[in-house]
């Protein structure tokens, strides 16, 4: 072991201490490209409070001025004396409740012409509470600098999204411990968990100036989630207890600020639902959207705008959506110019995206200084991971996002000092890495026949060798997935394969039912570091047992539309479901298109699913109505019903993140899940 600890016994302080060692990582990375290395076992333990603690009155009510600005914890600036962090929040929200808080401005502002911050601020701003006080040790930050990043992707910006992810109530961390007024300044719920009522925070812009109103949430719900040409199929999680065959939501808008929505049976989960999406799923800008949607626009002036796009007539719909850009295509050109309530705006595209500072946005610090602190963000493209990683090793990146490829952390850690970075283990993912999905409705009959029957998933699972994926991708920063079972045993495998008659050809390859050659084509893009090296290794392990494995790398977005179009026999990608208890994201899509289709369209598309599948749905879907406690149980069932059914292969779970950041910025640490990091970068800030 040439005095290396097997990583089983570190401790998240230890193993973080010893990987910031670099003679300790090199060893460590040395050992782990040996197949069945030593392990490194963590523990994720999600500790969940009800949402809903105290309903047993007629409402539960929560907002700003109560506790989830006061729980916060802030740090003084290094200038000023130590003082207790949580005073200091108790005072900045009473002095936000009665008025008396003294607002500060970014210098960036200045000579644009724009009114005083105090006016460009709701009347009571949000006091920032991203990561709870135990994740992270808030400092009062300063203003300005520019925050270089990368993206892979010609057009999705994962930086961008997450930067500018802002949901109506928020949960600090993404931990599920509580939920806090966000975009809202409170909300109620009725005791039978059937009403929301939420009031919007008075004074609140969109980043072109105009106030938010309830007329956006009406616009949104009435006329574009409700418009069938715009939305053909009305979200799933915005029906009664969030499934499939549930009545829509109800919206009742009851002044300019205060609206409710209202479900027919109880939908205990909802709220958590909310805090991992987006104000845009029921807010959109509609003083700005409504010059593209028919009931709204001077017929001419819309017909003129649908040509110069170059859709066909009477394809507004198509106008319309080219033009609704918030969320996740935050960074798509058309974003330029669209209201936002994001701490970011996109200011200018190309290679070399710039996103500037929103002057409306409604987030302060403790000291009153509207968000964010950093005044812009430039976003480079890169063709691919190697691209990549020259740009961080050479410090050229102050945030990486998930573009550090484990295989360097060693050449990472190397170059820290010289070019002014440091490398973070966060504690893990909140999803898995990269699963392996086997499209059961794939259009030829021969590949159903064999992919349908279990033996075949069953023989494939025992041919994965989940440590040497754990291993070899992973670098031993993950735990081999127990879900399914981690037994390698390719003589079972190989038994059972010829079992079902797939007998070996004279080439060495296994024949299907129709006597040729059976071939899967593995279709896979490099849009996370994990998904080409583990494509390779899996078809190298599952080759084998004489299977022909054809791979095929595709970038990202031509996937995804081979995959909707079912067109994709077999796809590496990542799912939340069997980590994160609410989120009821299990691949559907990718293991059965047409299943999932016929069960979201209830009926009208696809092919009706076997009865198991429906179960295994209907399952999924329940977890949504469910308190935090018994997500947990039905989480549980769930990765039950997996290991039963092998549905698709989950090879890893509980993955360290590494991620490479300016050693000046602060705000950011290595607790927590990556991705509620990520989302808090509003609050990041450059020491000098």
């Amino acid at each position: 072991m040439h005095g290396l600890q097997p990583l089983a016994v570190f401790g998240k302080d230890e193993l973080s201490n010893g990987l910031n060692d670099l003679e300790t990582m090199k060893r460590y990375l040395g050992r782990m490209s040996m197949k069945k290395s030593l392990l490194l076992v963590f523990t994720a333990v999600l500790v969940f409070a009800s949402v809903f603690a105290g309903c047993e009155s007629n409402t539960t009510e929560t907002s700003d001025a109560s506790a989830d600005d006061q729980q916060q914890a802030t740090e003084t600036d290094d200038s000023a004396k130590s003082a207790d962090e949580s005073e200091d929040n108790a005072k900045a929200a009473a002095a936000i409740a009665n008025g008396t808080m003294e607002y500060k401005e970014s210098p960036f502002f200045a000579g644009k012409g724009l009114p005083p911050v105090k006016d460009r601020l709701p009347k009571q701003p949000k006091l920032t509470n991203e990561m709870p006080p135990s994740q992270l040790k808030y400092r009062i930050g300063k203003y300005g600098g520019t925050l270089r990043t990368i993206r892979m992707d010609a057009s999705w910006d994962g930086v961008a999204w997450t930067l500018a992810t802002e949901p109506l109530v928020n949960s600090p961390g993404r931990l599920g411990e509580e939920i806090t007024p966000n975009v809202v300044q409170s909300y109620e719920v009725s005791n039978d968990l059937k009403q929301f009522t939420f009031v919007l925070r008075d004074g609140l812009k969109w980043s072109d100036g105009t106030p938010v109103s309830t007329e956006d949430v009406r616009f949104t719900v009435n006329d574009v989630l409700k418009n069938e040409e715009l939305t053909p199929i009305f979200p799933q999680w915005l029906r009664a207890a969030g499934k499939a065959d549930g009545t829509p939501m109800e919206l009742e808008v009851i002044d300019n600020l205060k609206f409710k929505i209202k479900f027919d049976k109880p939908y205990g989960g909802f709220l958590l639902q909310l805090t991992t999406g987006d104000y845009a799923d029921l807010m959109k800008p509609s003083h700005y959207l409504k010059k593209f949607h028919k009931k709204y626009a001077d017929p001419s002036e819309l017909k003129k705008r649908v040509k110069e796009a170059r859709f066909q007539p009477n394809e507004w719909y198509n106008l319309f959506n080219l033009k609704e850009v918030s969320g996740w295509d935050i960074g798509v050109p058309e974003a330029i110019g669209y209201p936002v309530l994001y701490p970011y705006i996109h200011a200018k595209n190309g290679n070399v995206r710039t996103f500037e500072r929103n002057p409306y946005y409604f987030k302060v610090d403790s000291a009153g200084q509207q968000l964010p602190y950093i005044d812009q963000v430039k976003s480079t493209f890169v063709q691919n991971l190697e691209m990549g990683s020259l740009k961080i090793l050479s410090g050229e990146v102050d945030f990486s996002y998930e573009w550090a490829p484990i295989t360097k952390i060693a050449l990472f850690k190397e170059n820290e000092a010289k070019y002014g970075y440091k490398t973070l283990l966060n504690t893990t993912l909140h999803r898995t890495s990269a699963d392996l999905f086997l499209n059961m409705t794939y259009k030829d009959a021969n590949w159903r026949k064999v992919v349908r029957d279990i033996r075949f998933r069953q023989a494939l699972n025992l041919a994965l060798d989940k440590s040497e994926i754990a291993d070899t991708v992973q670098y031993g920063l993950a735990k081999p997935s127990e879900m399914q079972g981690t037994e390698y045993n390719l003589d079972e495998a190989n038994r059972l394969l010829d079992e079902m008659g797939m007998k070996k050809g004279a080439d060495g390859f296994r024949m299907g039912p129709d006597g040729k050659k059976f071939t899967v084509q593995f279709t896979y893009s490099s849009w996370m570091t994990s998904f080409q090296p583990t494509a390779e290794l899996v078809a190298e392990q599952w080759k084998l047992l004489g299977l022909d494995i054809q791979l095929k790398q595709v970038d990202q977005t031509l996937l995804s539309t081979m995959v909707n179009a079912n067109e994709v026999q077999m796809t590496t990608g990542f799912t939340h479901g069997p980590v994160f208890a609410p989120w009821t994201d299990w691949g559907f899509n990718n293991w059965g298109r047409q299943w999932y289709l016929w069960y979201t369209t209830n009926g009208k598309q696809g092919e009706q699913p076997p009865e198991e599948v429906l179960n295994f749905y209907k399952l999924v879907d329940g977890i949504r109505e469910l308190s935090l406690e018994e997500a947990l149980k039905r989480r549980e069932e769930l990765r039950e019903n997996m290991k039963k059914n092998l549905w698709y292969f989950v090879p890893n779970e509980e993955i360290i993140q590494p991620i490479v950041v300016n050693a000046k910025l602060r705000n950011l640490d290595d607790a927590g899940y990556q991705i509620a990091n990520s989302f808090g970068g509003e609050q990041w800030w450059f020491e000098q």
